[in-house]
């Protein structure tokens, strides 16, 4: 009986993710349209559903906001009784609607589209009412349901709450929508606490940082990587002075170089030279930033003199190394 009910429940996700590759394979000029239309907008982006597209419209919202695109939900319903009062001209209207014949949702376009919003609709039919009063129409229709009547929407709010995210990640790019951003978005939640926390209080220090001299043998660099298991060892040039880092990226084009000979060689001709570094009073998001700015999971941490007072690696920033971060954290 177990095998049965874990079959059953890999054939919904197996469903659910061939819905969403059938919209990936769709996906065209409709949705650049859609996401410059919100991205030119001086409003908010409103979002509208009814039942379960209801509740896929809220979570749009709510991470269309975090991403750094203001937004609200409104009930269609409500809006009928009132609530059209909080919508202004340069808003956007986004619909999610699977059938596209909801009639509180035709009543709503009918209302605003005589004041200029524009009305983009993610729906199953394309060829509906609701798709026809639209400015933009994206087809978010799926296969079939993972609902073994074929009724409950499944694979459907599935597939539009996949492009949904798809529409508030693709403006959050083209926004340049950063961990500073983030943060501000999100002062009271975890990682929003997380991504204030200066590194002085969570950089590796002492015997953790790993150290080797320019004139030291390739192998050594290695032997001192593995121990300290950072994938990467920092350089000074005897005393004590960072001169250089390297790196399993370092390791990986020495070999390709060097050959069988590489092991002849000094660190520092196989190092990378003047290697990012960051201030140890910075903050996490800061060495986020910078880690995504220059594709690097290794910062060597500096004080004003630029003398080394430890390192730190993207997993101990995200909380996945042996540093954790709790709730009780001091700020």
């Amino acid at each position: 009986m177990y095998e049965r009910v874990i079959d059953w429940a890999k054939e919904v996700l197996l469903t659910e993710a061939e819905a969403i590759l059938s919209v990936k394979d769709r996906l065209g000029k409709e949705f650049a349209q859609a996401v410059f239309i919100i991205e030119k907008c001086s409003g908010r982006v409103i979002t509208a559903g009814i039942g379960k597209s209801g509740i896929v419209a809220r979570k749009v919202a709510a991470t269309l906001s975090s991403t750094g695109t203001p937004a609200f939900f409104l009930h269609p319903s409500e809006a009928l009784h009132g609530d059209l009062g909080m919508v202004r001209s340069e808003d956007v209207l986004l619909i999610i609607s699977n059938s596209g014949e909801t009639n509180e949702i035709c009543q709503v376009i009918q209302v605003l589209k005589p004041l200029g919003v524009k009305i983009i609709t993610l729906t199953g039919n394309k060829h509906s009412r609701i798709a026809t009063l639209s400015d933009v129409v994206i087809d978010v229709s799926v296969p079939r349901e993972a609902c073994p009547l074929g009724l409950a929407p499944t694979s459907s709010t599935t597939a539009s709450l996949a492009v949904g995210d798809a529409i508030a990640v693709t403006l959050a790019k083209l926004k340049n929508f950063n961990f500073r951003d983030f943060h501000r978005f999100h002062p009271g939640g975890h990682l929003g606490q997380r991504l204030r926390v200066p590194l002085r209080e969570i950089m590796r220090q002492g015997e953790s940082i790993p150290w080797v001299a320019s004139e030291d043998p390739v192998s050594k660099a290695i032997d001192e990587m593995n121990a300290k298991g950072l994938g990467a060892t920092l350089v000074h040039n005897g005393v004590n002075r960072l001169c250089g880092i390297f790196t399993d990226g370092d390791l990986r084009r020495a070999i390709t170089k060097w050959g069988r000979s590489l092991y002849e060689r000094k660190v520092y001709d196989v190092m990378t030279h003047r290697p990012k570094t960051i201030l140890k009073d910075s903050f996490v998001s800061d060495a986020l930033e910078m880690m995504e700015r220059h594709l690097i999971t290794v910062l060597p941490v500096v004080d004003e003199r630029g003398i080394v007072e430890g390192i730190i690696h993207l997993h101990d920033l995200l909380g996945k190394g042996k540093i954790q971060f709790t709730m009780n954290d001091p700020f």
